[in-house]
């Protein structure tokens, strides 16, 4: 299910790290101390890789979908 704004901006931290998955993908790492990034998942050459899109809120949602 895809995210919404209401859901990035509302989510609170937990103890330990995790993702809201956006799909494709995209997700919102959501650490401890309530920092939230925008990473992306993808393959290159049969190994997984991550690309750090931005943080929330600097870069939004429609920001990161782009």
């Amino acid at each position: 299910m895809a995210l919404t704004d209401i859901k990035v901006r509302t989510t609170k931290p937990l103890d330990k790290p995790f993702k809201l998955t956006d799909g494709q993908g995209m997700h919102l790492l959501i650490n401890p101390n309530g920092s939230k990034y925008w990473r992306l998942q993808y393959r290159f050459e049969g190994k997984q890789k991550v690309l750090a899109l931005g943080v929330y809120p600097m870069v939004s949602l429609g920001e990161a979908r782009r």
